[in-house]
């Protein structure tokens, strides 16, 4: 399968995922991202990602691959679901803005509008690293190996 890039990312716009209003969050991401022109006209996507927190990005990004003429878009995360709020050093939303915090792989598919979804499961990232016991998966798992502050 070849490998090409039909979007082009300003780099000077950040992670769009911690903007404190959806409102600026969404105006981030068209300003971030942009199609080549005809790139995309007919052809099967395989649109890969790290991760999906609030599935603002990966939305928008979707209806721009499709408004460009994609025919089908696959969609592969690099990462198990992010269900977790993070207590321990990473920026993320309180649970209930996490998408996958209360809706199934087959909802999500439908909020970003592709036609397939998967994600990296736990036990194969797990595969990726040395000493995988050494690592904190709470985000993916809601085990927090220190507890939840504040509880």
């Amino acid at each position: 399968m070849p490998l090409s890039l039909g979007l082009i990312r300003n780099h000077y716009i950040g992670r769009t995922f911690i903007k404190p209003e959806q409102t600026i969050r969404d105006e981030s991401v068209r300003q971030k991202f942009n199609v080549l022109p005809n790139f995309f006209s007919g052809k099967k996507i395989v649109l890969i990602d790290d991760s999906i927190v609030r599935g603002t990005t990966i939305g928008k990004i979707v209806r721009l691959i499709k408004d460009a003429g994609a025919a089908e878009i696959h969609l592969r995360i690099g990462s198990p679901q992010v269900k977790h709020s993070c207590y321990y050093g990473i920026d993320t939303p309180d649970a209930k803005e996490l998408v996958a915090n209360c809706r199934s792989l087959d909802e999500i598919r439908e909020i970003s509008g592709v036609d397939s979804l998967k994600h990296l499961p736990i036990s194969d990232l797990k595969t990726c690293v040395q000493e995988p016991e050494n690592y904190c998966y709470a985000c993916f798992n809601g085990d927090y190996p220190l507890g939840v502050p504040g509880e």
